[in-house]
């Protein structure tokens, strides 16, 4: 094996987006051998760049996580009731697909409560751990404020609790830029705590 591992990863469910087809399109899975973590990724366009996902997803699997990417098809804009064209939302079928893996890494962008309304559209419909990866310098109290359930910081409200849980946060992932070796490095420490603590 020379030190490496194999994985084998079911690449993808639709076709994708540039020269070479490199870039994943809305409502993609690429899934792996074995459900351990799925990326999350935003639809891309033109402020949704998806670039830090491959990296993310690269550095994961080169220490032997086995990672499942999807790109939701309501990936972009703000969270809304429904789904409407441009609006985010999940879709019934990517909840199931989320739920079969053991840990869920959401990527998201800077603007933060876009994103922490993101994160709870997720989280309220998938009964799932999760690491939150963003470039906003969010914290688990504004999770917390927006009734997101967290490892750290209990919600005040019971009664509008998310079904799933964020475990960690890794800020100051830049979307659109290659994601530095200390925040990978990071990533992957967190996802093995994680999956060692739910386990």
């Amino acid at each position: 094996m020379f030190g490496r591992e194999t994985q084998v990863v079911d690449c993808r469910q639709g076709k994708g987006q540039c020269r070479g087809g490199g870039l994943a399109q809305e409502g993609t899975l690429s899934e792996a051998a074995r459900p351990d973590v799925i990326a999350v990724a935003m639809g891309p366009g033109r402020r949704h760049i998806t670039k830090p996902v491959c990296e993310l997803t690269y550095g994961m699997r080169q220490t032997g996580i086995q990672v499942s990417v999807l790109v939701l098809s309501g990936g972009t804009g703000q969270p809304e009731s429904g789904l409407i064209s441009g609006s985010f939302g999940i879709e019934p079928e990517e909840t199931e697909q989320i739920a079969r893996h053991k840990l869920a890494v959401i990527h998201v962008g800077n603007v933060a409560q876009h994103i922490i309304k993101k994160i709870r559209t997720i989280l309220e419909n998938v009964d799932i751990p999760a690491i939150v990866v963003s470039q906003a310098l969010i914290d688990f109290e504004d999770l917390a404020e927006a009734g997101i359930k967290t490892r750290y910081v209990k919600p005040k409200d019971e009664n509008t609790l998310t079904k799933g849980t964020v475990m960690e946060i890794v800020t100051g992932v830049t979307r659109g830029e290659a994601c530095s070796r200390d925040k990978l490095n990071e990533l992957v420490k967190d996802v093995k705590n994680t999956l060692k603590s739910i386990e």
